[in-house]
């Protein structure tokens, strides 16, 4: 992240201010590709939003990034009227938050883009799993989150990371990345590199299934980690997914699978010892119990055939993904000291393997869920 100077941060949140004032604008959350900051006004009708200076090496067309997130919210927003909640259940969308001149962005005198959007008070998010009654919770929210996009057209969105999720596509970058990589081959890096090889052929899987008319695109979220998932601090409910920018044309199971793999990871993503990854199946049984009820209404019988291969093969994908960029030299992901994303690499890995390991198992709870 570049350091800003306090006051710096404070004059960009004020060009996005209606009432109030500025003061006190801190880092905020972990995330890998933006720089996120938490802005406080005294007074104002809003007492907290969040100011984000978006990573335009990832998002290239981020003014298509904003049309999509305000498309999206506004559609979620009208569907809320006629979805029931229940009892004791809010759900709320991250608004994007205006410019007094009506502009949803700025852009600094070194080009850097800059929006802010809603914050959502009283909720948390979790970077890993507490307890199967929390899987479930993150289950609800992915599958509200489908529910409340399932008609809205994919058409009417911009496809903002052309490829994304397109496994194919990574392994093609990664062999040209590998050919021109000299980098000496460690027994990490020399692990990755079989284990990328021997499942090549499989990798192809999703992609397969879309162009002989097996699935079909809807709109998807793109990023359903968990810790996207906001969660009540009082009734400990999910209310509401954040983290839109990726919100575009694809598969749902691209979506369903990032949300079982690190979900089911009960270590976590960071986590130093990756030869104790596992997949937790009790956790998956759970995530399913809380998404299915809402998913019911729009997956057919094709796209439950396809369910355990979109878990395996996120997992593997993503690991692919960190291994291509350590060899690159921490171009995409945000590396906080070197080799990092070489350890990401191998914990995802490690997390496909248990995933391969358990396959009889996984695909029993995905039939019991059905």
């Amino acid at each position: 992240m570049n350091n800003k100077a306090p006051d710096d941060l404070i004059t960009i949140a004020g060009r996005f201010t209606t009432s109030g004032v500025v003061i006190a604008v801190q880092p905020f959350g972990s995330g890998n590709i933006n720089d996120t900051f938490l802005v406080t006004l005294d007074p104002g009708e809003e007492r907290h939003f969040i100011l984000q200076r978006l990573n335009t090496r990832v998002f290239s067309h981020p003014e298509l990034v904003m049309q999509n997130m305000r498309t999206a919210s506004e559609h979620i927003y009208a569907r809320l009227l006629n979805v029931p909640l229940g009892e004791s259940r809010r759900w709320e969308v991250p608004r994007v938050l205006l410019r007094r001149d009506g502009q949803d962005h700025w852009i600094d005198a070194k080009g850097s883009f800059w929006r802010a959007i809603s914050f959502i008070e009283a909720a948390e998010t979790l970077d890993i799993i507490q307890n199967g009654t929390h899987a479930e919770e993150v289950g609800f929210a992915l599958g509200m989150f489908h529910r409340l996009v399932s008609d809205l057209p994919p058409e009417t969105l911009s496809d903002t990371l052309e490829g994304f999720h397109i496994t194919p596509r990574y392994l093609s970058h990664y062999d040209d990345v590998l050919g021109r990589n000299r980098l000496g081959r460690s027994p990490e890096t020399a692990y990755c590199i079989q284990f990328i090889e021997r499942r090549k052929a499989w990798a192809h899987v999703l992609e397969e299934a879309k162009a002989q008319g097996h699935l079909c695109i809807r709109t998807i979220h793109g990023d359903p980690k968990i810790n996207n998932v906001m969660i009540d601090t009082a009734t400990r409910r999910a209310v509401g997914m954040v983290d839109l920018d990726t919100v575009k044309p694809g598969l749902v199971h691209y979506d369903i699978g990032d949300c079982l793999r690190s979900a089911c990871n009960p270590l976590g993503e960071e986590v130093e010892y990756w030869e104790m990854v596992r997949f937790e199946p009790d956790l998956c049984r759970a995530i399913l119990l809380g998404y299915l009820p809402q998913a019911r209404s729009f997956l057919v019988a094709a796209d439950y055939e396809y369910l355990f291969e979109a878990v395996g093969l996120i997992a593997f994908e993503l690991g692919l993904r960190f291994f291509t960029d350590y060899l690159e030299g921490d171009v995409y992901f945000k590396a906080r000291r070197e080799g990092h994303n070489l350890l990401r690499a191998l914990v995802q890995f490690r997390l496909a393997e248990s995933i391969e390991s358990q396959e009889i198992a996984i695909r029993a709870i995905i039939r019991e869920s059905r």
